[in-house]
């Protein structure tokens, strides 16, 4: 009878890795009912806790001050929003234009979008001297801007001044954000960021920053983009303690992962053989690196499901063993399997040919729901099932 030892990913606790299991054992037996699972309960011993009850995590703006956190809070908002404007430059523009009351232009009349585009296209050939701290690439994003078929409705419902603030601030986000895309080590700080869009917003129509209107100007410039980034702040503690089960073992395990590795060691100790391990996500890696530090009798298989030891390897992170030494003779076979739209889960076959194996399955999830749907796909059990010994 051939044992199989699960061991989970980061983050499962119960009663969640009871339920995984029962998934798992079901699946197996469909496949060889004489198959035994066992389970490595590593996280209840050597998962990540907040030792200290969470004494590292900051409190919100504000707190414990008995101040007003009003403007903490709007400069919160203001950061959250300009995250948003990052991923998307176009977010505002967007909104605009589905509020176009589709109004005609008169006879003879402007199109409300022909001054904006031709000071879009002036901006791209020319540059704008006061947008200064903004990263390279705005003639590129000014470009682009001028030929979007949203400025047309969008300038036909925002007035000129108005209007002038969301292409600024569309300038501004396209510019920094292709800065990150290209992992620039350097970004202006918001207050640089704040006059490359007011010097913007005035060459594209909007009164100059002189004009005495203080407040009321730094919050034309502001976007008005709302993703709900106050509740995140003030929410912290719990979502720290929702998330830090999965972030935290994942680095408890690279900093101090002996322990882990030595508990599969003790547990394979005491089972008869022939055993195979399977390790999904982080457990694959446990299952892999304690393998390759020594051998481990009666061990035929090794099954990794989703996992990123592959990636560590080539990345030079693995603990055991360092790109690009050959995996040890003493590990067995090793199938590994990844989904498609998986983004934690790579190939192995490529960095150790003859020596491991891939199986590209399909949950038809997309991420990060497809890290998860392995132990509901067939697929993934037949994989299994075919070279259980």
């Amino acid at each position: 009878m051939t044992t199989v030892v699960f061991t989970h990913g980061t983050g499962v606790r119960e009663p969640h890795l009871t339920t995984l299991l029962t998934r798992v054992t079901s699946g197996l037996t469909a496949v060889d009912p004489g198959a035994q699972l066992v389970a490595y309960r590593w996280g209840e011993r050597h998962g990540a806790t907040l030792a200290a009850g969470g004494a590292s995590i900051p409190g919100p703006p504000g707190a414990g001050t008995g101040r007003d956190t009003g403007g903490l809070d709007d400069q919160v908002d203001e950061v959250a929003e300009w995250a948003r404007l990052y991923d998307d430059p176009s977010a505002e523009l967007v909104t605009a234009a589905a509020g176009a009351s589709g109004r005609e232009t008169p006879p003879g009349a402007a199109f409300p979008d022909e001054r904006p585009r031709a000071v879009l296209r002036e901006i791209a050939a020319q540059g704008e001297p006061g947008a200064g701290p903004l990263p390279a690439g705005l003639d590129e994003a000014a470009a682009e801007l001028a030929r979007t078929p949203l400025l047309g409705p969008a300038a036909a419902s925002l007035d000129q001044e108005t209007l002038a603030w969301v292409l600024a601030r569309s300038l501004a986000a396209s510019v920094i954000a292709s800065g990150l895309a290209a992992d620039s080590p350097v970004q202006s700080v918001g207050d640089l960021r704040d006059a490359a869009v007011s010097a913007l917003a005035e060459r594209l129509g909007a009164p100059p920053a002189g004009t005495g209107r203080g407040p009321l100007l730094r919050m034309a410039g502001r976007p008005l983009v709302r993703i709900g980034s106050r509740y995140a702040v003030r929410r912290r503690r719990a979502l720290t303690d929702a998330a830090h089960p999965a972030a935290g073992d994942i680095l408890k395990y690279l900093a101090r992962g002996e322990a882990m590795r030595q508990g599969l060691r003790d547990l394979v100790a005491t089972l008869e053989p022939p055993v195979v391990l399977l390790g999904h996500s982080l457990g694959g890696i446990i299952s892999l690196d304690t393998l390759i530090s020594g051998p481990l009798p009666g061990v035929e298989l090794l099954v990794t499901v989703g996992s990123q030891g592959p990636f560590l390897y080539e990345t030079g992170a693995l603990p055991s063993l360092e790109h690009p030494d050959p995996l040890p003779a003493h590990v067995p076979p090793w199938l590994n399997l990844h989904d498609r739209r998986d983004l934690l889960g790579y190939a192995a076959e490529p960095l150790f040919p003859g020596r491991a194996q891939d199986i590209a399955t399909d949950s038809r999830q997309p991420f990060p729901v497809a890290h998860s749907a392995y132990w509901t796909d067939p697929a993934v059990y037949r994989a299994i099932g075919e070279r259980l010994p």
